[in-house]
């Protein structure tokens, strides 16, 4: 990352501590002075860049959520003006959020999310009251750590992610994965530093990549090699629907679902917010794709439904139409019968 010319740290004082409020990191020693400040309590450090329009976005977020949590310390650290610092914990893109306790890394969370921010905020912020190691605070890690397991068909828990695997069994693993077809979702352990450590307990497997099937661990990456050459891994690993397949299972996921640019709770692209407005009023259940994480979708779905802009609203498995269409059904008094598929 490229960084200004070096800032003078004796001039940068800690400014003082104001509760509900969103601090501010100008350089090393001063991050270093944060994460110290609250003894024991959450510090969330928000790595942004002032030419990023999301990281703008999340620093609303954390304004928002500082004044929830009035126990937890936010921190803004402009990435690129601290180099140092960014590199040190691996900042390879914004915005990118670090959690701290007791000045020790114990999550990160890459990506403009702010649902996955709050949620991490809120689990971290409660689980400061709780001394690591009772048996209530493993017991409510085994039960996460089940869901996640358990969150797919074939599930694995590697480094990095599949498109940028951040070593190499893990990049062995996913080509072996890929080459032979299997359908599986992954965690990135670098982004959960609870989930890394403590998933090598409850498996009972000390290293990285392991790969799960229908909750059950299979292994690591000999053993996936090993079922490999035996001619195994085919029968053991659930296979990848093809694109059109997988394409009418997310159309057919609700009777009524939204694809879009982001979530219910952050569109974005402007017609995605407006559509949401819209749906949202009318009271009707409804599920949203975000096709900004799936570039497969993405640009298969303007192919298999002939539309080519987003958002999409389908009920019932057809295609209703855009932000337009919705807009006339609405003014024409139709939105409702058609979202309850009574027209």
């Amino acid at each position: 990352m490229r960084g200004p010319a070096p800032r003078d740290p004796a001039r940068l004082p800690v400014p003082a501590m104001a509760a509900g409020e969103v601090e501010t990191a100008g350089s090393a020693e001063q991050f270093q002075q944060l994460l110290q400040h609250k003894d024991g309590s959450l510090v969330v450090v928000h790595f942004w860049a002032p030419w990023a329009p999301q990281c703008a976005q999340m620093n609303e977020v954390m304004a928002a959520l500082a004044k929830e949590h009035m126990q937890v310390t936010f921190v803004k650290l402009e990435a690129e003006a601290v180099p140092e610092v960014s590199e040190k914990h691996g900042i390879s893109s914004v915005p990118t959020f670090l959690f701290f306790k007791n000045s020790q890394q114990v999550d990160r969370l890459d990506g403009a999310h702010a649902p996955e921010l709050s949620k991490k905020v809120q689990r971290h912020a409660a689980s400061s009251s709780t001394p690591a190691g009772t048996d209530s605070a493993r017991e409510d890690l085994n039960a996460r750590l089940k869901k996640l397991i358990n969150a797919a068909p074939c599930m694995l828990f590697m480094k990095g992610s599949p498109k940028e695997p951040r070593c190499g069994f893990s990049k062995q693993m996913v080509e072996i994965l890929n080459k032979h077809g299997v359908s599986f979702s992954s965690f990135d352990i670098f982004s959960d530093e609870e989930v890394r450590q403590g998933l090598k307990t409850y498996s009972n497997w000390p290293t990285y990549p392991q790969l799960y099937v229908a909750g059950e661990l299979i292994g690591g990456l000999d053993i996936v090699k090993e079922l490999e050459a035996s001619g195994e891994l085919d029968a053991v690993c659930p296979k990848a629907q093809n694109l059109e397949d997988r394409l009418k299972n997310l159309i057919n996921k609700a009777p009524v679902m939204l694809f879009m640019k982001g979530s219910k709770q952050m569109a974005r692209c402007g017609f995605s917010r407006q559509i949401i407005e819209i749906m949202n009023n009318t009271g009707v259940d409804y599920e949203t794709f975000d096709i900004l994480e799936d570039e497969e979708v993405r640009q298969g779905l303007k192919t298999y439904s002939n539309w080519p802009t987003y958002p999409q609203l389908y009920v019932k498995g057809e295609l209703v139409g855009g932000l337009d269409i919705v807009k006339e059904l609405k003014e024409s008094g139709e939105l409702l019968p058609v979202l309850k598929g009574e027209n």
